[in-house]
């Protein structure tokens, strides 16, 4: 099965801290303010989620949601979720600790748009 999301083991890992620290988490990521369209990682109960939220998969057991209309813009990419050195200026939980998360991607292949559509 084809995954919508992916993440790196260095976010992995990061994930696991946050984890231990703020309990479970959960992801978003929009084409809003702050940075932009950085994944947000939030303590699981802390944002709310609606009826324009996709949710695209798990990465280390957190859902990982994106709105709607930034969805319509990414559908046809896998998004991998990646940790580097640096602060975001979003809310993002990991901000404090040196470190954001970002998005990377790569184009789906036909093959895989096409499994993607039958999973619907």
């Amino acid at each position: 099965m084809v995954e919508r999301v992916l993440v790196t083991e260095t976010a992995l890992a990061w994930i696991g801290r946050l984890r231990d620290k703020h309990g479970p988490l959960m992801f978003h990521q929009s084409g809003g303010c702050c940075d932009g369209s950085a994944p947000m990682c939030y303590p699981a109960n802390e944002f709310r989620t609606g009826g324009s939220d996709v949710l695209l998969g798990e990465i280390g057991g957190a859902p990982f949601y994106m709105g709607a209309a930034q969805f319509e813009y990414w559908r046809h990419t896998q998004l991998i979720i990646d940790a580097v050195p640096g602060r975001g200026s979003g809310f993002s939980i990991e901000s404090p600790e040196g470190i954001r998360f970002l998005t990377r991607s790569r184009v789906f292949t036909d093959e895989e748009v096409s499994e993607l559509e039958a999973a619907r």
